[in-house]
């Protein structure tokens, strides 16, 4: 079996250098378009060419090599985008998945390959239920997660709007980013709006642009995120955070597909898919009475339930391989697997800062480990700073307490009760991730008696002592 290698940056050939036995495979490495036809036409029906894609138009040129060749064997394209929608039209596919080269991958591909399975560049196919399942940036092979891929591909073939809902770290965006590849629509613009991240006052100019003298400040037209995604998908995150005002206004553009800018008088039409998400379950707040109940119809046409990675623990080893392998190749590590004591501890943990948590870790255990093997020695970080702790008894404001330690322990009360989630408790404190960090720092270098490991960041490894929290557990 020869496998051929297209790859300009020769990282890819020497991944396979480094798992190729040297009796079982012949390895012929082409880093320039120009020689690839040459190598092709020379090709049996049981060789393999493992292409690297990192331009549409690279993909359309080797479309055609392959065709006036005629390749007779299975192609392999490790795509740097999920979205190569020229390859697809040119092969036939229906969507593409992204890979990030390394050697594990690279031997995961020469197995398949070598046992007779068609690894056809793309997956032409729905993932099986047996198999692990890369779909779009998203991994696992649970029934759960593979219910959510299935629940994409048919909500992608419409057109309805479309509420995903889950806890933080669970990739909601993904999926959205998921749903607008695949539609469609893909062809247009995808537009993604936060509403926890802009201010009440600012948040219905983003929404539908304002005119100028609209209000101070307003030196001229500018449009929102309706017009800038119209003919495309409109992704609106964190739902449940915006206030009833903008709930109402949202509902009459959804009704009327029409919306006008702040201080404008004239109507606008829109054309978008709008996709949703929250991390609450939308049922709930509508019973809580903080969502309009008409609008949760309006948005909720197709629900996706995104489940925590509690609920899918037997996808973490394959999360973990593919997390490792992104990184070791990002950083330049020479990463070859996990120590099987280390894989099960890690899957064994809580991870309540779900995918995002799991990733972060590996990306800070890479940076870390100085072995080509993550062992349970990695799992540990022994100089995270202490961070003081406070007891429930502790909470009782007494008179004349200064306000520095009143704020202090209710900063921590309300860290301990996001279980360390730090972008969870920034939030119900109302300050931003970087200032509770900030603080956090200033009470471990003051702290005297008990102490208690560095919470979690869920959003971003910024130190040691998130690793030391995760795996102390």
């Amino acid at each position: 079996m020869q496998v051929i290698v297209y790859d300009p940056t020769r990282e890819i050939a020497r991944c396979a250098e480094k798992v190729l036995a040297p009796d079982s495979h012949d390895l012929t490495s082409v880093s320039s378009l120009r020689r690839l036809p040459a190598a092709l036409t020379a090709s049996a029906p049981d060789d393999a060419l493992i292409a690297r894609v990192s331009r549409a138009d690279d993909g359309l040129k080797i479309a055609e090599c392959l065709r006036s060749s005629g390749f007779p064997g299975t192609t392999v394209l490790i795509v740097s985008h999920p979205d190569q929608v020229g390859i697809e039209r040119r092969l036939g596919l229906s969507r593409t998945e992204s890979f990030e080269p390394s050697p594990m991958l690279v031997e995961r591909l020469l197995e398949k390959l070598a046992g007779g399975e068609a690894a056809a560049a793309a997956v032409p196919r729905p993932p099986s239920r047996r198999e692990p399942a890369t779909f779009h940036g998203l991994v696992g092979r649970s029934k759960q997660i593979l219910d959510v891929f299935a629940r994409i591909e048919k909500a992608a073939a419409g057109d309805a709007n479309v509420c995903i809902y889950g806890e933080s770290g669970t990739g909601k965006e993904l999926i959205a980013r998921a749903l607008h590849a695949i539609s469609n629509r893909r062809n247009g613009p995808l537009v993604t709006f936060d509403c926890t991240t802009v201010p009440e006052g600012l948040a219905e100019s983003q929404l539908f642009g304002h005119v100028r003298g609209a209000f101070t400040g307003a030196i001229e037209h500018r449009d929102g995120v309706f017009s800038q995604a119209n003919n495309g998908t409109l992704f609106i995150d964190e739902l449940c955070e915006l206030s009833p005002t903008l709930q109402a206004k949202l509902l009459r553009v959804i009704q009327s597909r029409e919306y006008v800018k702040v201080g404008g008088n004239k109507p606008i039409s829109t054309n978008i898919r709008l996709v949703t998400a929250t991390n609450k379950d939308p049922k709930q707040a509508v019973d809580a009475g903080t969502f309009r109940a008409d609008l949760y119809y309006r948005v909720a046409v197709v629900m996706i339930r995104v489940p925590p990675l509690r609920e899918r623990r037997e996808d973490i080893p394959m999360l973990i391989e593919h997390f490792l392998m992104r990184y070791a190749a990002a950083y330049k590590k020479p990463v070859r697997g996990v120590q099987p004591s280390a894989m099960e501890r890690m899957t064994n943990l809580p991870w309540p800062g779900n995918v995002r948590q799991l990733e972060n870790f590996l990306a800070q255990a890479v940076v870390l480990m100085d072995r080509d093997m993550l062992t349970e020695r990695d799992l540990f970080v022994e100089d995270a700073p202490p961070v003081a702790t406070v007891s429930p008894s502790a909470m009782q404001f007494e008179p004349g307490l200064p306000l520095r330690e009143v704020e202090r322990r209710h900063i921590l009360s309300t860290l301990q009760r996001a279980h360390g989630n730090r972008t969870e408790a920034a939030k119900q404190l109302g300050i931003s991730v970087r200032c509770l960090q900030y603080k956090l720092k200033a009470y471990a270098q003051g702290a005297k008696g008990p102490s208690m490991p560095d919470p979690v960041d869920a959003d971003v490894v910024s130190r040691p002592a998130a690793q030391n929290q995760i795996l102390a557990v």
